[in-house]
């Protein structure tokens, strides 16, 4: 209780813009309410598997008059696009530890279509109404969450991670702006300097 309380203070210390970085928009606010093992980014990255292996029950189990084998297919491909979303998931918290980057925001108004539209055109495939390639049904259903993670999520849960440990997820860009002014001020000592041996050269 102690430690989430000393988490929560470290977070209300910070400024506004601070804070709208750490914890994102709604989704990204929902995500931070679980414990940090829980919503470790290849687990959402399998969630959002899970919820696409739901919506494609339909597709699936409608797409033609041979019903028999559909659950097998289904089943397959589901765990197929759940292993891909949760290793993406791992793949992301790996690039962004070495990097270091901070979240950024995604595409929301191209990104939040997709699995609706790979949804769609899954669908219109597998009724053999048109045919379209798999590869462009599957990337649009599969693409958004894990790139969701890897551009918001993952950079987010490694700052609160390191809230969590104590440590400071702003340490850098409190220290480049320390430079920044330390630079400031060593310059307006210079431009005095110079000023003062104009000054003493005039009067010479």
């Amino acid at each position: 209780m102690n430690r989430l309380s000393n988490w929560k203070n470290s977070i209300e210390s910070l400024d506004s813009k601070d804070q709208e970085i750490l914890l994102g928009t709604s989704l990204s606010k929902l995500f931070t309410k679980l414990p940090l093992w829980i919503s470790h980014p290849s687990n959402i990255g399998g969630f959002y598997g899970i919820l696409c292996s739901i919506a494609l029950i339909l597709p699936y189990r409608f797409a033609n008059d041979e019903y028999s084998g559909w659950f097998g297919d289904w089943g397959l491909h589901c765990c197929l696009l759940i292993v891909a979303c949760f290793f993406l998931g791992l793949c992301s918290t790996i690039i962004v530890s070495l990097s270091k980057r901070f979240p950024t925001a995604p595409p929301r108004s191209i990104l939040y279509p997709m699995p609706f539209l790979g949804l769609a055109l899954l669908t219109i495939d597998r009724t053999q109404i048109l045919d379209i390639p798999a590869i462009i049904c599957w990337t649009l259903l599969l693409l958004p969450g894990p790139l969701y993670v890897h551009l918001s999520w993952a950079p987010r849960w490694r700052l609160l991670c390191m809230i969590e440990d104590g440590k400071s997820p702003f340490e850098n860009k409190e220290n480049v702006e320390k430079e920044y002014d330390d630079f400031g001020e060593s310059s307006a000592k210079e431009d005095l300097e110079i000023i003062s041996v104009v000054e003493d050269f005039e009067s010479e």
